[in-house]
């Protein structure tokens, strides 16, 4: 077990350690940004699969009625930051952004698949690296931002994230492999 307090120790270090050639990184969060694929871009190109879960419904059609509408919290939030948070206005400024997405585009189709929760139900998040020897997960991991990695400073007070290794891990990695199967929970927006 370790803590990573994403000040001094951060988890984007852990990480391009942890992440190997042949590695399988699954994930659970509520977003993914386009700046934290850049900040372990040469890690991700390394490892053998990708699998992403949104949380909540993302980039799927709304079903809900337009009675309920008033009560609806947009998700609109959420696919905005596949573009980068608030966070990373800096990453943005440096008019890297069309470079970054057409990476990012091409390594998706490469090694990336993307499904979305399209229940109500919640979900743990975390991020799950599995590597033939050894796993690890990362917990909490709320979203896939340069600000969760420790590379960007967010507006919480603290931003903890712990690492666990086998056997745990391997249970979340299960958890996660399960719900990745079941059709009717997740769809495909990859």
């Amino acid at each position: 077990m370790d803590i990573f307090n994403n000040t001094t120790k951060v988890v984007k270090d852990d990480l391009t350690k942890k992440i190997k050639t042949g590695s399988k990184v699954a994930i659970a969060a509520a977003s993914f940004s386009l700046y934290a694929y850049q900040a372990l871009k040469n890690e991700l190109e390394k490892c053998d699969s990708f699998r992403f879960i949104f949380m909540s419904p993302t980039f799927v059609a709304e079903k809900t009625p337009k009675e309920r509408k008033e009560f609806y919290i947009s998700r609109l939030h959420r696919e905005k930051s596949l573009y980068g948070t608030e966070f990373e206005v800096r990453l943005r400024n440096e008019l890297k952004q069309k470079a970054v997405a057409k990476e990012c585009a091409q390594w998706m189709q490469r090694k990336a698949a993307f499904r979305t929760n399209v229940t109500r139900e919640g979900m743990n998040n975390f991020l799950v690296v599995d590597n033939p020897e050894d796993c690890y997960i990362y917990l909490p991991m709320n979203s896939f931002t340069t600000v969760e990695l420790g590379c960007e400073r967010g507006k919480n007070i603290s931003n903890m994230v712990t690492r666990f290794e086998s056997p745990f891990s391997r249970e979340f990695l299960q958890l996660f492999d399960s719900i990745w199967d079941d059709k009717e929970k997740l769809q495909d927006v990859t």
